[in-house]
């Protein structure tokens, strides 16, 4: 995320749906990628859903006969709004996927809906476990099916604390899910080639059973000293749940990164901590083709990460709160998230569109 203005001057963030300065409504445009002033008669209107139940603030180009916007187009099923905590909780569940679509969008990601592409397209439902008890979530075939209650912050430190989790929040469980799409999209329903061969070195071998992994998992826990080889517990439960986290991570780092530099704050080489040896981290599987100055782009990548990170705890810690990170990234989960970049410029650059 970055910093953004309103026209008046004044700082506007990725979440606001009105300056505090001049009063002007303001939106998301996704074509520039930036904040801009929503004006009477312009070339942008407000989203339904922004106007109907005050959850969105992205716009939409008034002549494209869209009503919705491009993050709301991927919705196939949202909660019973004549409920308003449903309505309530479901808007903290769009912010987080503004927040990560925004993502994808920046480094050009391909997204399309299942309105548009029924085989390979993308859709979220929404629904609440409390009016359906045997709702499953997670991703199955493009679907991510999310639990708005994820939102109330008491049910998730619940879950979290239950779980055994480190951390748990709304956009760490799209991230997560995410992942899971994005294996799938551009692996998994790919003829087999280098990028299956490279998940299979670095994840293990996803065709292991998956039912019985997880209930492995669940039952007996992650095995001692699984912190050399995953960036979590939930990661060691299987390939899938290893490349959903560790792909969620590279997110979370990207992002971080981004707010980070783009509100000015800067890292001297004295503030650096030592960053991963290029020899041993941060290098792709050997049946893809190394390049040493993606190599040494990523070691410095990680390297600034891991100062902000520091620095963010240290915060975090003086304001008597919980570590902001509490992660450690290890050579071999280097090595991962270096796969996960190569993937997704891979994607980047393989020319493929879409629209919501």
């Amino acid at each position: 995320m970055t910093r953004y203005r309103c026209d008046c001057g004044n700082v506007l963030f990725f979440e606001n749906f009105q300056c505090v300065n001049c009063g002007h409504l303001v939106g998301y445009d996704t074509e520039l990628q930036t904040m801009v002033t929503v004006k009477p008669g312009g070339p942008l209107i407000r989203c339904a859903n922004n106007l109907a139940y005050g959850v969105c603030n992205w716009l939409v180009t008034a002549n494209s006969g869209d009503k919705q916007c491009f993050a709301c187009r991927f919705n196939r099923t949202i909660p019973d709004v004549s409920n308003q905590r449903n309505v309530m909780l479901w808007g903290r569940f769009e912010a987080a996927k503004r927040r990560m679509l925004a993502s994808l969008l920046s480094l050009k990601i391909p997204l399309v809906s299942k309105a548009h592409d029924a085989t390979f397209g993308l859709a979220f439902d929404f629904v609440s476990v409390f009016a359906d008890p045997n709702v499953t979530t997670g991703h199955f075939n493009g679907v991510i099916t999310l639990n708005i209650e994820e939102a109330d912050d008491t049910y998730r430190e619940i879950n979290r604390a239950n779980l055994g989790e480190s951390s748990r929040t709304i956009l760490g469980h799209l991230r997560h899910e995410m992942g899971h799409y994005i294996w799938q999209r551009w692996i998994g329903w790919q003829a087999p080639g280098p990028l299956l061969e490279a998940s299979r070195f670095s994840f293990g071998d996803e065709r292991i059973d998956y039912a019985g992994a997880l209930e492995r998992y669940y039952q007996q826990g992650a095995a001692p000293g699984w912190e050399t080889n995953y960036i979590s517990a939930y990661a060691s439960s299987h390939p899938w749940e290893d490349w959903a986290e560790t792909c969620a991570h590279y997110l979370q780092i990207n992002d971080g990164l981004d707010a980070f530099e783009n509100f000015g704050c800067m890292l001297s080489g004295d503030n650096l901590p030592p960053g991963p040896n290029p020899n041993d981290a941060g290098l792709l599987p050997p049946m893809l083709p190394r390049d040493a100055a993606e190599d040494a782009a990523f070691a410095a990548w990680l390297q600034r990460w891991l100062a902000v990170s520091s620095m963010l705890n240290e915060v975090s810690a003086s304001l008597g709160q919980p570590l902001l990170y509490p992660f450690t990234i290890s050579n071999v989960v280097a090595n991962k998230l270096r796969l996960i970049r190569h993937v997704l410029r891979s994607i980047n650059l393989s020319g493929q569109s879409g629209a919501a």
